[in-house]
């Protein structure tokens, strides 16, 4: 099926351009730039002729009605928020992508068996209240009251939020998929890795999408001025949060060679009092560790602890865990693999099999349907990053493959 490539850059290259101008390339979930965009957004699929409105999670959705009723729709998107600086094709590659499709299907008055859908999930990237994946939980009917009355910053809770972007939090089950509700789920993403494009390889087909666990790590020691106090006499908390990070990283990289390597960041730390003068009180770290291996994700986090607490008391520290989110490692359906592997077969592009380091909406999908992904690379596998960058024709390769993916899926699954 036949795609224009020119209008599927220029849409995203419109949609990436709807930043907050001192720090492109940045649109974050529950904020007006969020909002102007999801503005543009809706207006785009009811141009391409798509029935289009917000579910009561806050997520978009455009409707190409199909030739049976009572066949189960497909599901194609992803999402249109980003991190800060870093979103000018992630997540938007594959909303745009799916519009594409539908609208070319459209035009050329191609009438699949099954509804088709093209979805824009709210707030996939971590937001400020904590908590990712907000859209495709609430379709999972996994997104709870605590969820809803989680805080940001500024007071604002996830109910409000939702309220915010145009959802209806008080009838948030009723954005719950059942079981069998959908017939299958496709996200077209950028890799965010450099395997695609080290072996010259156009499309990617992800096997599974890695487990991921958060956790908050406190670590207690005293407050004292940074002059006064002698060395020997202090409980420093981030010498105690500067070992954690160290053995982490230790721990994670001995694991490089195994089949299912670990990856274990320490993105974020708040240290109190936070001042050049003073010995720091407290450190808030976030511990993210990620793989394929289920066990060895949800170890991870103790046994850094266990074996680092006989130091950290050495250094009269005190130490505290909480948990903030864990979600299994998510395989991808054989049947759409396959069918992602045929469509590109078919229209000449090589492929390889590759698991997503990343998380993303399809891993609170797959709880309702089967799901599959297809990559396409990005430059120097830079993402999260100002400096990530694909090329047209990588964009349109992916698209193309997304198109014949779902009209294979349309005439093979009931």
């Amino acid at each position: 099926m036949a795609i224009d490539q020119d209008r599927l850059w220029q849409r995203l290259e419109t949609l990436s351009r709807i930043t907050d101008p001192e720090r492109p390339w940045t649109r974050r979930s529950f904020t007006p730039r969020f909002l102007e965009g999801r503005e543009w957004l809706a207006a785009q699929f009811r141009g391409a002729g798509l029935e289009t409105g917000l579910d009561a999670a806050g997520n978009l959705f455009g409707r190409l009605p199909g030739a049976d009723p009572a066949l189960k729709p497909i599901l194609i998107g992803s999402h249109s928020d980003t991190v800060p600086s870093g979103g000018r094709y992630d997540g938007i590659l594959g909303v745009i992508a799916a519009l594409e499709v539908a609208q070319s299907l459209g035009e050329r008055g191609e009438r699949l068996r099954h509804t088709l859908e093209v979805v824009d999930f709210l707030a996939e990237e971590p937001s400020e209240f904590g908590l990712s994946c907000i859209g495709s939980r609430a379709l999972a009917g996994a997104l709870s009251e605590q969820h809803l009355a989680l805080a940001r910053p500024d007071g604002m809770t996830l109910r409000d939020g939702i309220a915010f972007v145009g959802g209806r939090p008080d009838e948030i089950a009723s954005a719950r998929r059942p079981a069998d509700g959908v017939a299958a789920y496709v996200e077209l993403h950028i890799e965010q890795g450099r395997v695609l494009e080290n072996e010259r390889i156009p499309i990617g087909i992800v096997t599974d999408i890695v487990g991921i666990r958060r956790e908050r790590i406190t670590v207690t020691g005293r407050a004292d001025h940074a002059g006064a106090t002698p060395m020997p006499l202090r409980a420093d908390a981030l010498v105690g949060a500067a070992k954690l990070v160290e053995a982490a990283h230790e721990r994670a990289l001995a694991t490089a060679r195994d089949e299912q390597p670990l990856v274990a960041t320490f993105g974020r730390i708040e240290v109190s009092p936070n001042a050049a003068n003073a010995v720091p009180g407290e450190a808030v770290l976030t511990l993210e560790v990620r793989s394929g291996n289920e066990a060895a994700v949800a170890a991870f986090g103790a046994g850094l602890l266990r074996d680092l607490r006989p130091t950290l008391e050495a250094l009269r520290l005190a130490i505290a865990v909480e948990p903030i989110s864990h979600v299994a490692p998510t395989a991808c359906a054989a049947g759409i693999r396959k069918a992602i592997a045929d469509a590109a077969a078919s229209l000449g592009l090589a492929t390889r099999n590759l698991p997503s380091g990343a998380g993303h909406d399809g891993v609170f999908v797959a709880r309702t349907e089967p799901i599959g992904m297809i990559f396409v690379p990005c430059l120097d596998g830079r993402s999260h990053a100002p400096e990530e960058s694909i090329t047209p024709g990588q964009a349109g390769d992916g698209a193309r493959v997304l198109a014949e993916t779902v009209r294979r899926l349309d005439a093979g699954l009931g």
